[in-house]
């Protein structure tokens, strides 16, 4: 099936660790003919400092997410076609960011600068036509990262992951725009073609839907 609007659609999909974001939208991105956006932390320059002293380089670090993730909307949102990205920018600031500060990692003072930063930026930034957000309970979200089995994740721990759920249930609660939450704890949209189909049609109610 491809995108028979008339206009161009810009999805999103949000969620924690795990929650399979990746996953979805490359599957959603070959149902729906849509282009695929994926995060990519590979050329971040930040990012080994980060890990070796998480308070010396918290803001340097979020400072350049939200500098390259703003850069990469602009350049998505140029090519005037339907689109799916993984992960927002919203998150860098809702959860990460805020996470950081929650835990005494940034400043009040640089995590004010990066809100205020955040607030301008957001101006300019176009919202998701629908903004999907995968729920996942912290047992989940452990069982696939130990799926994926990514060296770099092995030390992620339990409290980090519900630290982070918290964030993104407060966040998608006073998230105002359009939203499709999906609770992933019971269905396998990867390995189980029924549930994928149900996910893919909660996805064509909302945008294609009669009274949209």
């Amino acid at each position: 099936m491809t995108d028979d609007s008339n206009t161009t659609k810009y999805i999103a999909v949000a969620g924690n660790i795990g929650a399979g974001k990746s996953s979805l939208t490359g599957l959603l991105s070959k149902h729906f003919n849509w282009k695929a956006f994926y995060e990519s932390v590979d050329d971040n320059p930040y990012l080994a400092d980060f890990y070796e002293d998480m308070r010396r380089w918290s803001f340097n670090l979020q400072i350049y997410f939200l500098s390259s993730r703003f850069k990469h909307q602009k350049e998505m949102l140029e090519d005037k076609v339907s689109l799916i990205q993984d992960r927002t920018i919203y998150e860098d600031v809702e959860i990460f960011a805020k996470n950081l500060h929650e835990m005494s990692l940034m400043s009040d003072r640089d995590f004010t600068n990066y809100e205020a930063l955040f607030r301008e930026m957001s101006h300019y930034l176009r919202p998701p036509d629908l903004l999907i957000y995968l729920r996942a309970q912290v047992p989940t979200l452990v069982r696939q990262i130990q799926q994926r089995g990514r060296d770099y994740e092995n030390t992620i721990r339990i409290d980090y992951l519900e630290r982070l759920n918290k964030l993104y249930e407060d966040w998608i609660g006073r998230y105002p725009h359009e939203k499709l939450i999906i609770d992933t704890d019971d269905i396998d949209f990867v390995n189980n073609q029924e549930d994928l189909g149900k996910v893919i049609g909660l996805v064509e109610q909302r945008l294609f839907g009669l009274f949209n």
